[in-house]
Formats: structure tokens, sequence, C-alpha cells
């Protein structure tokens, strides 16, 4: 990419560089800049363009959602890659869009119709789901406007929706062409059921908790034919077909191909013999009820087994007799009672806390239940995704996390794609009056006729996303898009939904386009957890509204913070007072910005050659280049926080404190030397805020273009290393500081103030930093030493000497009386120390880390005692 050099539109080329406002309000500057970078089109990917192109497709948020910080979290990480890779010269498409979240968004709109005592069976279903689209277009996609204020630089003229025309024509193409493979199939298999939504629900839909339930124990059979079972779910003995046992457990070999008695029916049922039974849990034997549990339908299918079903949708049981007609939990209560009347019931524990799976949208209790539903067999699918990152054409970072890919592409089950809604996309598959199943491609007619009826299912929601890297870039039509933009470069997402939405486009994109993986790169993320590392739940009262911490201290403070904690697949924490401290990093940019314009710094011209420049200005040069290289590698290996890091100490520490504070002396003198250093801080400032605009784009860019008048930093060329390099200027800046930084330390620890002057004698002789006097002498009040002078403090400092005359600048008696109290408390704390680790009988139980703490108290006692003994003897005498 070539940088704009463009004169911004609201200055003229004979223009002055207009001051900034004493402050930086981003309330005032965010909005607008980015409605300006929208209308501009920065970020309207060409794909006819001859660049090359970078791909990010967003994973598309649920229409029914807002901004959470786990968004604003993946979302800084993801425009951060995309903004370096447009400034570097690619043709960057960040692509948007949202998810129709088929259960949340048919909930939510049920629970309208509630309120005005209606329910969709009253509406019908195609008045309902015209409903839903009303709803989607008044109060859905909410979270789009929220990700403008966070910044995202998303190409909004491709903004896709997984049920517009587009992506419709995608699943339907692909449902027809994985069902003519045969690999999309019908049959009866266990799911999980939403008593209360009535649908089948995704595995990712199932919340886990530990619930207080009732473990009892059971007695079945009569006789010497008899044998325990325990169970949390007694309602489903009603349903069961058989008791199984392990082949090898010799406690109920007389028992193994008997019938016996099944407690309050009047059936029989067998004993078998099953492997999966472990005799080492329980009792050994376990009750088996295929048409309510995963495990007992395989059993069931092992030992052919009849399924019976015992309640309906909605956990109401449905066999004959004294349980008829009662809710599942009401049916438990009931059974065990009458268990107990007979005597039956051996055991008892409750409460017995387990877990259980609940509903994620209702929080109802999952029920395991035997239903017809269309299955994709994975198996070959799953195998393809495997496949293409054991061979390297997919990268997984971190790779620690490639295992968790492979446990699961490499033992799927096949995947339930069903759901019992109305709101999402319809199978379209036909039912004729005969029997006949007809699947229906999007160019086809579907069969008309009397008795020809649609199947009255939709696609789980997850089937739609799994389309969207290619689906959303016009798929099945072989688009200038799909041409320029598949296979995208990274999939940046948390490390939490990697089994069911990242399996799933490896597996489809794989199989649609022809071998090819929809991403060169899976970046997996951790989740933000509060300052403490503890998961954020409203239950814990600790959820955050990013949008309130972006109103308090700007977006660009948010960006920076979540960007400073990202390890590659680690978790996040995250707390107020560090988007406090990032808003006080954007302040001191603006505040070095100001002063870097009012001392003259510039981008005009060339910088003067290195062997006119003094060693402060060829130091920062030489860090510049190294930060830059540094960022890159980081960049590359997605090391976000490690990034952010050094992008916060190069600024704060050596640009704005270091460099500007020296720089000062020189802007004093005036001449020559003040206009290269000038020239110097534009380009370190120039190109600190192009390195800083990915993750704060903001405030870089309010600076940036009022500090080189050009168009926009969003279209500016990314920095590069220029691989100039100043050891020894490096070194001679080093020993400056280390010499500054042990004099403030000395005069902290006089207690002298900080504006407070001192008479001194330097000793540069042997050293490089005799040029730098007046700079140590205007950072560190060092005044020169007049007749009479007393060196009271004589600190050899990196070759140097800094001669100090303390005379009449403290109470020396009350701080000779201070720091013997200090001295004192040091030398218990070290014999404190010392007594614990040289006790043995302390050594032998202690833990490692107390004894590892104690040795830390012992050396920072020890050094204590070292510094303050040295400033004892430097106190001049009384």
């Amino acid at each position: 990419m070539t940088e704009n050099t463009q004169q911004s539109p609201d200055r003229g080329p004979n223009d002055s560089a207009p001051e900034l406002p004493t402050q930086y309000a981003p309330a005032e500057v965010e909005g607008p800049l980015y409605e300006r970078w929208v209308e501009r089109g920065y970020f309207t990917a060409d794909a006819g363009s001859e660049k090359p192109p970078y791909t990010i497709v967003i994973p598309p948020p649920n229409v029914t959602g807002s901004l959470h910080l786990g968004h604003a979290f993946q979302h800084t990480l993801m425009d951060a890659l995309t903004r370096r890779k447009r400034m570097q010269g690619f043709e960057a498409l960040w692509l948007p869009g949202m998810d129709h979240a088929g259960i949340a968004t048919q909930n939510k709109v049920e629970q309208q119709l509630a309120e005005e005592g209606l329910s969709r069976h009253d509406l019908g279903r195609e008045a309902f789901v015209e409903r839903v689209w009303q709803w989607k277009e008044e109060y859905g996609g909410k979270i789009l406007g929220q990700m403008r204020r966070l910044g995202d630089g998303v190409d909004w003229s491709r903004e896709r929706f997984t049920m517009d025309e587009g992506l419709s024509r995608a699943v339907q193409t692909i449902f027809k062409k994985l069902y003519d493979d045969e690999l999309i199939y019908r049959a009866e298999r266990i799911i999980n059921w939403c008593p209360r939504c009535l649908t089948a629900i995704s595995d990712i839909e199932v919340e886990y908790q530990d619930d207080d339930g009732e473990l009892v124990s059971i007695q079945y059979g009569e006789g010497e034919d008899t044998l325990v079972v325990a169970t949390t779910r007694a309602e489903t003995m009603l349903g069961d077909t058989a008791v199984a046992v392990h082949p090898d457990d010799e406690r109920y070999a007389h028992l193994i191909g008997k019938q016996i008695k099944l407690p309050l029916t009047d059936r029989t049922i067998p004993v078998v013999p099953d492997t999966h039974v472990d005799p080492e849990f329980g009792t050994g034997a376990v009750k088996v009820t295929p048409a309510h549990d995963p495990n007992d339908f395989a059993i069931g299918q092992r030992h052919n087994l009849p399924s019976l079903t015992v309640m309906d949708e909605r956990g109401v049981i449905t066999v004959h007799g004294p349980f008829l007609g009662l809710d599942r939990f009401e049916a438990r209560s009931a059974i065990v009672g009458a268990l107990r009347e007979q005597g039956r019931i051996v055991a008892e524990k409750r409460p017995y806390v387990h877990a259980v799976g609940h509903c994620s949208r209702c929080k109802t209790t999952v029920e395991p239940r035997l239903s017809m539903q269309w299955w994709v067999k994975v198996g070959p699918l799953a195998q393809a995704a495997g496949d293409a990152v054991r061979d390297g054409r997919v990268k997984i970072h971190p790779e620690d996390m490639s295992k968790r890919y492979f446990d699961w592409v490499d033992n799927m089950h096949d995947w339930c794609i069903s759901r019992q809604l109305w709101w999402g996309h319809r199978i379209p598959v036909w039912y004729g009056p005969d029997g006949e199943i007809v699947c229906v491609g999007p160019d086809e007619q579907p069969p008309t006729g009397e008795g020809w009826r649609q199947d009255t299912d939709v696609l789980d929601t997850w089937f739609s996303s799994g389309l969207w890297p290619f689906s959303t870039l016009g798929w099945p039509e072989k688009t200038p898009d799909l041409e320029k933009f598949y296979a995208t470069d990274v999939l940046l997402t948390g490390h939490d939904i990697i089994f069911f939405w990242v399996a799933r486009m490896m597996m489809f994109g794989l199989y649609a386009m022809d071998g090819v993986a929809p991403f060169h790169t899976i970046a997996l993320t951790g989740l933000v957890r509060d300052e403490r590392g503890k998961k954020m739940s409203k239950s814990f009262g600790n959820v955050v509204d990013p949008l309130d911490w972006m109103d308090a201290y700007g977006s660009d403070a948010v960006r920076f913070t979540l960007a400073k904690g990202a390890n590659p697949g680690t978790d996040v924490p995250i707390g107020e007072d560090w988007v406090q401290a990032s808003r006080n990093f954007a302040n001191k940019i603006w505040n070095a910005t100001r002063f870097a314009l009012m001392n003259g710094a510039t981008v005009e011209g060339e910088l003067p050659p290195a062997e006119e420049l003094s060693a402060t200005d060829r130091w920062i040069l030489s860090r510049l280049n190294a930060t830059i290289a540094e960022v890159d590698a980081f960049y590359d290996d997605f090391q976000f926080a490690k990034l952010a890091d050094t992008l916060y100490h190069f600024a704060w520490d050596e640009v704005f404190d270091w460099y500007v504070e020296l720089s000062k002396t020189t802007f004093m003198g005036g001449g020559e030397a003040a206009k290269a250093s000038a020239r110097v801080l534009g380009e370190v400032l120039d190109k600190t805020l192009k390195l800083l605009h990915p993750v704060m784009p903001f405030v870089t860019e309010t600076l940036w273009t009022t500090l080189t008048g050009k168009e926009s930093v969003v279209v500016a060329d990314w920095p590069k290393d220029s691989g100039f390099r100043d050891a020894a200027a490096e070194s001679e800046i080093e020993n400056l500081q280390q010499v500054i930084t042990e004099v403030r330390r000395f005069r902290a620890d006089q207690g002298l103030q900080p504006g407070q002057r001192v008479p001194a004698k330097l000793d540069l002789s042997g050293t490089t930093l005799a040029a730098h006097e007046g700079a140590i002498r205007q950072l560190l009040r060092l005044q020169p030493a007049e007749e009479g002078f007393h060196a009271t403090a004589t600190l050899p400092v990196a070759g140097a000497t800094v001669a100090l005359d303390l005379s009449g600048t403290i109470d020396v008696e009350a701080e000779r009386k201070r720091l013997a109290k200090a001295l004192a408390a040091a030398e218990k704390d070290k014999a404190q120390c010392t007594a614990k680790l040289g006790n043995e009988a302390f050594l032998a139980k202690a833990a490692e880390v107390a004894v590892e703490k104690i040795r830390t108290r012992m050396v920072k006692a020890e050094a204590d005692i070292e510094r303050i003994s040295a400033q004892l003897a430097a106190l001049p005498a009384a």
C-alpha cells in the first residue's frame, strides 16, 4: 500500500498544524470519526483489487444479542489484525453479520406474544414467522450499532444474515448435496430435549450445573433372582427393558439371560451382559431405559431391546397406571414413595449433588428423549477436518489446543440437525401420500398434489453458521468475492466453541469447497473473567457492560485493556482499575503529542543522517526499529498481550518519559540540534501512533492526522523496520538512565522534594555522558557547585561520580532516626526469617510455598539492610 499523503480536507497545504485541546474527550471524538471512516469507504474491500487478500469473517453474534465483554474482547483482536493488514497493503475484508439464533429469537417473540395473551399456535406458522421477521427488523441487531461504538472496521456493505436469501440458498444447496451423498439421514435416536422449548437442542445449548437430587437404590426381581440398581431418575424405571451387568462379574453370572420382575409393573425384563457396565461402580448393576438415556440406548441397540417412551414432549408420564398424567418430577416422588411402601428401597441418599443438564435458553432441566430426527453422518467429514490440521493445511494456535480439537473430531458422534421450531431454515424435504420422500434443491420445484407436505422441522442454527466462511461470499455461486477472499486467513474465536462451531465450519468448508479448508489459521482465545479470575455471571453479580466502561473511559481504553490481557488460549481477567490505567495511557499519548506539536515536531523532510544526530536521537530511532520488529513478530504469533505490553512500555517509558524529557534541554537550546530532534520526535511519534492504531484507533487517528496533516492513519503505511540499530547510543543512554534513576532514588530516600534543588559536582570523565550534563542537571534538579561546596554524599554510577551537598537541605538528625528505625525493623525481619529457615521441624512440616515465601522475605530484608546502611553512611555528620 502506498501511504495516502493527501492533506486533511480540513487543512490547506499552507496552514500550520492546528493545536490540540488540552484534554482528550473520547465521547466527542469517537462517533464522528467512525462515521467518517465508513463514509470514506476505508473498510470496504474491493474484489477486483490486485492487492493480496486478507479475510476474516466475524463469528456472527445472535440477532437477539448485545455487546458483552467477550464480544468486545474478540472484536478488538480481529479489528487489530485487520487494520494492521490493511496498513500493510492487503485488500483486507472483515465481514460482519448476524445469526438468526433459532431458539433464542423464537423465545423472544413468544414472550412478546404471551404478554398479549397469545401463543404461536394462535397465529399459525406463517403468521408467526412473519411476526419474527417484524421483531428482527424492529429490535434485532442491537449489537451492530454497539460494534460501531467499539470501532469495528468491518465492511458494512457486505453485512449478511443467516436467513437472508443468499444464505438460505446456500443452506438448501448443501443439504441437498449431503442428502444425495447419503451423508444426511433420518433416524430415531436419543437427543437432548427441552420440555419447555419443545425442541431438540444441541450439546452447546445444554448447561450443566450441580443440583441437589436424590440417589435411590432399588431391589429388582424376586426371591433368589434379585439385584439392586441405583438411580437419580426413578421415574424412568417405567421404561426399563433390561438390567445390565458386566459379563465377567461373578456376582451376577447366575442371572445373565434370566427374566426378572420389574417393580410397579406387570412386566419382566432380562438381565443382559454388557462391557459398558463398570463392576466397581455402585452395585455393578444398572437399569437400562433405552428411550430415555443415550448410554442405555446404545446398550439396547447391542442387545435388540425394545425402547419404551414413558413421557410426552412436556415431560408428563404417559404410561397407564397410577402415575399417568404426572409431571416427571411429581412422578419421581410418587414412584419412590410406592417403592418404599413395597420395601424395595434399599438405600436413599439425599441431597445427592450431581451434574444436571439445563436448557441454556430457559433453564429447564433437559430430558434425554428418543426421537425421530434428521442427522449428519459425520464420519468422513470429521476425518477430513482432522486431516486438514494434521497435514498442516490449517494451523491451530496455540498449538497445544490441537489435542482438544483432535479429541473432538476423532470421536464425533453423528450430528442431530433438526429442531422442532418454526423460526429457522425449513428442512427441504417433502413427504408423499404413499410414503415417498423427496429432497428439493434450490432450483427444483417441490412436489405438488394432494397428500404432499413439507417436513415441519427447521435446521439447527449451527448448520447455517457452519457455512459462514463461504456462504457469506456468495457460494454456491462462483462470485468474485468467493474467488478473491476464500479461503479466509484467520478464524479468531473462543476455545469454548472449538467443538461446535469450528469443527462444523471445517467439515462443511472442506466438503463444499473441494477440499479447501475455510481458513488457514484457527487462533483460539480464552474467556474474559473478572479481576479475580472468576467467571462473569449475573448470579455472581460481576457482569460488566462494556458500553458503561466506554462511556466512562473511552473505547480505546477498553480495547487496550482487553488486548493487554490476551495471551493465546488463556482466560483474560479484567477489572475497572485496569481500564482506568489504559485511559491514563491514552491521556499520556495525547499530552506527549501536544508537547511535540508545541516544540515543532514534524514529519516533513528526510531524517538527518545518523552522524548529524545526537546520541539521544540515535537511541530512540534504534529503539523504535527494534520495537517495530518485536510488534510484527508478536502479531504474526497472535501474542496480543505481549505486543500491547511492548508498545505500552516503549511509548510511555522510552518515548514519552525518557526521550521527551531528555529532548527538553535540546529544544530550549534551539539551533540545528533542536531542529534535528524535532524531526526525530515527529518520526517517532508518526510510527508510534501507527503501531498503536490497530488497538487504539480513535485517539491515534486524531493525533496522527493533527501531527501529519494527512487524511487518515487507517490508510497509512504500516511502519517498517529500517534495520537501523545503534548499540553504542543504546548503551550510552542506558548509562544516562542509570545515573538519573539512581540519583533520583537517593534523593527520594533522603526525603528531598522532587523540585528541590541541590548543589552537585559531576565527574563524567572517562564516560560518554559529558554531552548530557545539562540534561542530567535539569532532570535531577542539580545546581552547579559554588564556593563552600561540601560533598556530604558521593554516588558512583555507571562510571560517573555525582557528589551532592545536602547541608541544610534535610534535618539530618530526624533522617538518621528514621533510617535507624527502618534498619532495626529490617534486621528484626531478617532474624525471624533466619530462625525459621534454621528450624528443621518447620521445614519438614511447612508447605513449599510457605518456605519459599520466607526465603523471599529473607532476600528482601537483606537488601533493605544493605540499602538503609548505605543511606545512613551517606548522611552528613551532625
